[in-house]
């Protein structure tokens, strides 16, 4: 039973190997209208304040070239400091190159997969090994940091000309770390990650790695490069973020402590909620980078139905999907969910939602970027 302890840390790679930067949040020429006005707003004072801050702040710099509100002025000074050989410049190259916010959405799905896998199986906290259990989910975390470092590299790699239009904040895009050296990080993460899988866990979750290790690559790498089809894209991402990790995650706890496994209102749930918001991710992605994905023939949602269009598509599939959480949680036998957070919690998400939309500004980058990542 512990060598299957810590099948969670495995079981979600490959679903965080997929979590690459074409996935995430990321800087452009992104525009959407508002759901209550299809005349654009200026800036709010609002807006502007804070971002004054934020660049103003200690560390700024480095935060937002990571995030993708970068200063211009702040990255020529990271490069001209990599390339003179600055340890601390290079470290910080390296940092932005594994794209460490990426991995966040993953981390957190794995820890509510878990805790609602060990509530839901009596006894299972109080009996845990968890001397054996801790170091093999270090292990296994380390498995998932390589993975994904592999598939965000590789991506910022044959991205490079589309990021220098898109997300120029990069460091291979901006110069920052120079292509020999992505390589090398790239390289050494996709072989040492399956490795440590292949020694350390069972075969079956060794072969789970693996088919994200090639989603994820061949989602970058030609001739297949399935980032150029819409379609292909988001069945990906929709598929692995979303039913993959949630139902595979609590699938991976239930047998790791013994225990059987079976469907349930919760799990489905779960499954069903999580695969609809990250189909909405996989479209809402490609809206900061219409650009450069136009000027490189990149087909995606945005670029076919237009961003006005997607940016009121996907609030209205999130709202709906909140919806029918409060619906499933009124209706439900009593029991079944915890009403408080089952009802009052997805309302109040869908209001802040609302909210949120409702301050998009079509004239504003860093509007929309706030919306986005309100969403991501």
């Amino acid at each position: 039973m512990i060598q299957r302890t810590t099948s969670i840390q495995l079981l979600c790679l490959s679903a965080a190997a997929l979590q690459c930067s074409a996935f995430a949040p990321s800087s452009s020429h992104l525009a959407a209208h508002s759901a209550m006005s299809v005349v654009p707003r200026p800036v709010g004072h609002r807006s502007a304040a804070m971002a004054s801050k934020r660049s103003a702040a200690p560390g700024g710099a480095l935060h937002m070239a990571v995030e993708g509100d970068f200063d211009p002025d702040a990255i020529n000074r990271q490069v001209e400091e990599a390339q003179a050989g600055s340890i601390k410049a290079r470290f910080r190259a390296l940092y932005k190159f594994t794209r460490p916010h990426t991995i966040r959405g993953t981390i957190l799905a794995s820890i509510a997969g878990t805790i609602r896998a060990l509530t839901d199986t009596p006894g299972a906290i109080a009996n845990a090994q968890w001397g054996a259990m801790l170091p093999r989910a270090f292990i296994g975390m380390v498995a998932l940091l390589l993975g994904n470092a592999f598939i965000v590299g590789i991506n910022q790699i044959f991205d490079e000309k589309i990021d220098k239009m898109n997300k120029p904040f990069l460091p291979v895009a901006s110069g920052e770390m120079s292509k020999r050296f992505a390589w090398v990080t790239v390289l050494a993460a996709g072989a040492i990650g399956p490795l440590i899988v292949n020694q350390f866990f069972p075969a079956v979750l060794f072969k789970l790695y693996m088919v994200g290790w090639i989603l994820g690559a061949i989602y970058s790498v030609p001739p297949i490069r399935t980032k150029r089809n819409a379609l292909a894209a988001g069945l990906t991402i929709a598929a692995v973020r979303g039913f993959l990790l949630n139902f595979g995650v609590y699938y991976a706890v239930k047998d790791a402590i013994g225990a059987p496994f079976s469907w349930s209102p919760k799990v489905a749930f779960i499954a069903r909620f999580m695969t609809i918001f990250a189909t909405v991710i996989a479209v809402t992605k490609d809206l900061p980078d219409t650009e450069g994905d136009k000027k490189y023939n990149i087909e995606t949602l945005a670029t076919k139905v237009g961003i006005p269009k997607i940016a009121k598509g996907a609030t209205v599939c999130l709202v709906l999907n909140y919806i029918s959480a409060i619906g499933q949680g009124l209706l439900a036998a009593p029991g079944t969910f915890n009403k408080i957070p089952m009802i009052g919690g997805h309302l109040a998400l869908a209001a802040m939602l609302l909210a949120r939309f409702r301050k998009l500004d079509a004239e504003s980058i860093p509007s929309v970027k706030l919306y986005y990542k309100h969403i991501w």
